[in-house]
């Protein structure tokens, strides 16, 4: 059996050197955990040392570190959260997964960690959260920003993902899980794919490797969830939006879906960024910084 080395705060110096960020040493990041629930909490990454002026709020089947680029980039205070069933997050407060439930817990981790957030930033499953966080407890959310989702998403639109999340439950060795994951992320680097396995993956003790996202797995049962209800959250927001959409190959989000967002939000921003796909923060991650920091000031 091949152990891999894994720490979890020691990569950092590999997301600067692949996108060009300036490096004077680890940044200030830290674990935290907030209780949500009867026996469940939700884990953060907290970086710097002010207080926190952002939420991010991964996709599924991801966790707090698909953000760990961007939060370099931005140099700011700010907040990762891993969703429930997530990362080092407990699973939900039920037996399905529940945008709902996701929202109250992710209230309930902002209060503690980023009560004055300036905005929340939501991928995929962290937009549709947001959104409901927005609808449920509209105090928290002060500026929206959707990166390349929409209610509009579906078992097609949203296929490549779920094809992805629901292969092999378990892998022999790490060169197996880290063959398929860049099967199926063909425009990124493989340095930066191997490193966001070692944070969303675990080795067992027989060697073999596991994603931490298996609660995610079991809830949804490897099918498509339908956020089409969440259509009525985008237009009861008050608060402005920023839509960031992925213009590659991958991204859930059509013209329509864009248009329909602009029909229910007439002053929402949309920002189109060239090559990236589905993870606009993983495939240009310095952009969408720069996107961020224009719209949240």
């Amino acid at each position: 059996m091949t152990h891999v080395d894994y720490d979890e705060l020691g990569l950092f110096h590999e997301n600067a050197e692949e996108f060009g960020l300036p490096w004077d040493g680890p940044p200030v990041v830290r674990r935290a955990s907030v209780t949500v629930g009867p026996d469940r909490s939700l884990s953060a990454l907290v970086w710097g040392a002010g207080e926190p002026e952002l939420v991010l709020l991964h996709g599924g089947a991801q966790n707090a570190h698909t953000w760990d680029t961007v939060a370099m980039a931005l140099d700011r205070p700010l907040v990762a959260i891993d969703l429930p069933g997530h990362g080092h997050s407990d699973g939900g407060a039920g037996p399905t997964m529940s945008v709902a439930d996701n929202a109250d817990d992710v209230a309930t981790a902002v209060r503690a960690l980023a009560p004055d957030a300036r905005a929340i930033v939501g991928m995929s499953l962290g937009g549709i959260t947001a959104l409901a966080l927005a609808s449920r407890h509209p105090e928290l959310v002060r500026r929206l920003i959707l990166v390349d989702i929409t209610p509009g998403v579906d078992a097609v639109k949203g296929g490549a993902v779920m094809a992805f999340v629901a292969g092999p439950p378990s892998f022999a060795s790490f060169d197996d899980i880290l063959a398929r994951t860049v099967e199926h992320n063909p425009t990124r680097s493989v340095s930066s794919l191997r490193r966001g396995i070692l944070h969303n993956a675990v080795q067992q003790d027989d060697g073999s490797w596991v994603w931490r996202y298996a609660r995610f797995r079991q809830v949804t049962g490897n099918t498509h969830p339908d956020f089409a209800d969440q259509w009525e959250s985008v237009s009861s927001l008050a608060v402005p939006v920023l839509l960031v959409r992925g213009m590659a190959t991958g991204s859930v989000v059509d013209d329509a879906d864009e248009a329909e967002l602009l029909r229910r939000q007439p002053d929402a921003q949309v920002a189109r960024v060239d090559g990236a796909g589905h993870s606009v923060q993983g495939d240009q991650p310095v952009v969408l910084a720069r996107l961020i920091d224009e719209f949240a000031p």
